[in-house]
């Protein structure tokens, strides 16, 4: 990671996650336990890209997915009950997983960008199923 980069993704997280976070915690009902990555998500030659990318890729599926899980009160418990922690980083693995109260997103933040919608769907199934 160059200083582009860093300078980059520092930048998001001073200027863009905080109002990322909100909004999920309001999805949740509840504030949610993070842990990023973030120097694996600062991928070599794109850090132009991040203030697009990292909320398409990781916040904006994620953000969707718990308000559609939300939506009632049975949700509302289930995510306040069940979801303990969110971590997100890139390992290079691409998987998401859901064990144990364990949400781990682990994605390149510059692949399929803006297939948000079938992220948001695939963790959406994931979530419900181990709710």
């Amino acid at each position: 990671m160059g200083l582009a980069e860093r300078r980059a993704i520092k930048a998001f997280q001073e200027n863009k996650f905080a109002s990322l976070k909100k909004d999920l915690d309001k999805a949740a009902g509840k504030e949610l336990l993070m842990e990023i990555d973030w120097d694996s998500l600062a991928v070599d030659d794109y850090a132009e890209q991040y203030d697009d990318y990292l909320p398409k890729v990781f916040f904006k599926p994620l953000i969707e997915a718990l308000k559609a899980i939300t939506f009632d009160e049975m949700g509302k418990e289930a995510i306040q009950e069940g979801l303990k922690k969110v971590v997100i980083r890139h390992s290079g693995k691409r998987q998401a997983t859901f064990e144990n109260g364990l949400l781990v997103l682990d994605l390149a933040p510059n692949s399929n960008v803006d297939y948000w919608e079938d992220r948001r769907n695939e963790w959406q199934k994931i979530l419900e199923k181990g709710l």
